[in-house]
């Protein structure tokens, strides 16, 4: 069991899904086991049925080209015959077929040079004392600074949302004629956290109101003198408002006190003993994650593939049910879970524990029924509520930003450099959440920060971006900034 774990993580596929054969067989007999079906022949028609449903699933529709955006500049070029080109007077056009081809311009940057002329006014006396005009100083993200807003946000989306560890990073702005080096990267990066951290605290005080939060961890390397120690990412998620990120020395129920001082609701997490001391004074709510349950299933599947079998077609059934009702309100979302999904699970468990006594201790399917039985509550806790969702996939997903950047960075160099890190992760992934531009967001985002009222910060967070810009005072804010200006085209 040990060799084969260890093969499928080397070279098996990562996702958890049942080879199309086995579905089959596994729904046919959990279609048996909940209508108490014993005949072949309605064995063989439950079959037949779960066959044709797979195949309606998995059909491909012929793929149709999708035009290109309407927001992208184009360049219109006539292609005539030579003939056409040699006697353009002896033809007519009678029409025209048009294609369009995607290219690309290389990226530049732009020195940009402010010249502050000084006036005086020309009738002015003589032997008197003269009035200097002078334009107001333009601001800048880092004051006495040598890089804009536009070139400050390109670093970043580079940095932590394309994942380019800062060597990568001196090679990129090398190719455009730039010499700039890692230090002043991570300079420049340290002033711009101590800027836009009042706005990722006021996101996680506004997140500690949602009334459910999905929480999950995971582990980094942080550069010591000696070797390399573990530091901690965790990622909490108030769903459709910010996806949140957060650094600890430790995993432990310090840094979960820390990451939600004074929260009260339903926690969505996995069953880690580390959440264990919020269940108790009864403010915090466990939920129970279907998906950590279906993972001790799927690891059990090469050692007692038949009893593993029937336990993923349960919790498979239960996945699809939510599928179709993703989109639903809360109430008619309970309504669903009451009537198609709670069957199942009562099903679930009534067979788990008949199956308990029957496997070998210490074995991956014991360890499945085990833990499945004991998050019984936990796990049934979404029955109850149509707001509560039945997994906290949306954590892992996130949290997985986290770890296809240590792939390329390896590790953090300071705990400081890993505090900076959440920052810019916590505006990256949430911009994701609302489809918000992460270059153009960050670039505005530099533009207004160092003048916006401390008391409205929240309203530069992702999840009120749109609603923000649309005000006439900040679009005259930007509008007026040189710096986008010239990002935009606006002045050459």
């Amino acid at each position: 069991e040990e060799n084969e774990r260890l093969r499928r993580g080397l070279l098996g596929q990562k996702a958890e899904r049942l080879p199309r054969n086995d579905a089959q067989l596994s729904l046919a007999i959990l279609g048996m086991a909940m209508a108490g079906v014993d005949s072949s022949s309605e064995a063989e028609a439950a079959a037949a049925a779960v066959e044709k449903q797979l195949v309606k699933e998995h059909t491909r529709c012929k793929p149709v080209r999708k035009p290109l955006p309407a927001e992208l500049p184009r360049v219109e070029i006539e292609i005539v015959p030579p003939e056409v080109e040699r006697e353009p007077d002896a033809f007519e056009c009678i029409g025209s077929e048009t294609r369009e081809v995607l290219e690309r311009r290389p990226a530049a940057v732009v020195a940009v040079k402010l010249v502050y002329k000084k006036f005086a006014r020309k009738d002015r006396e003589r032997g008197g004392e003269t009035e200097v005009l002078v334009g107001e100083t333009v601001e800048l993200p880092i004051e006495r600074g040598s890089a804009g807003p536009g070139f400050l946000a390109d670093t970043i989306v580079r940095r932590w949302q394309d994942h380019q560890p800062l060597n990568r990073l001196e090679a990129v702005y090398a190719r455009d004629g730039l010499d700039l080096s890692r230090s002043t990267l991570c300079t420049w990066h340290g002033e711009l956290g101590g800027l836009a951290r009042p706005l990722h605290e006021a996101m996680f005080v506004d997140a500690l109101g949602s009334p459910y939060l999905c929480v999950d961890a995971t582990g980094v390397l942080v550069l010591a003198k000696e070797r390399c120690h573990n530091g901690h990412f965790w990622v909490l998620v108030a769903p459709d408002r910010h996806v949140l990120f957060r650094y600890s020395e430790s995993h432990d129920g310090a840094a979960v006190d820390k990451l939600l001082p004074g929260y009260h609701g339903h926690l969505v997490a996995d069953a880690h003993i580390v959440y264990d001391h919020l269940y108790k004074t009864g403010k915090v709510v466990e939920v129970g994650c279907w998906a950590h349950a279906r993972r001790y299933w799927w690891k059990a599947l090469g050692s007692d593939p038949e009893r593993a079998n029937i336990a993923l077609v349960y919790i498979g059934s239960l996945f699809r049910i939510e599928r179709t009702i993703a989109s639903s309100p809360r109430k008619k979302k309970r309504e669903v879970r009451q009537e198609k999904s709670k069957p199942i699970v009562e099903a679930f468990f009534t067979w788990c524990e008949a199956e308990q006594g029957r496997v070998l201790d210490e074995s991956p399917v014991a360890d499945a029924i085990r833990y499945a039985l004991n998050q019984k509550v936990a796990l049934m806790r979404f029955l109850d509520d149509g707001g509560l969702p039945m997994h906290n996939n949306i954590s892992e997903l996130n949290l997985r930003r986290q770890v296809v950047g240590r792939r390329n960075w390896l590790f953090c160099g300071s705990e400081d450099g890993a505090e900076i890190n959440t920052i810019f992760v916590s505006l990256l992934a949430s911009c994701r959440m609302h489809r918000i531009e992460p270059l153009g967001y960050m670039r505005d985002l530099l533009c207004l920060l160092p003048r916006w009222p401390k008391h409205r910060v929240l309203d530069l967070a992702p999840v009120n971006w749109t609603q923000t810009v649309a005000q006439p005072e900040v679009q005259q804010a930007l509008a007026a900034n040189v710096f986008r200006q010239v990002v935009l085209g606006q002045r050459t």
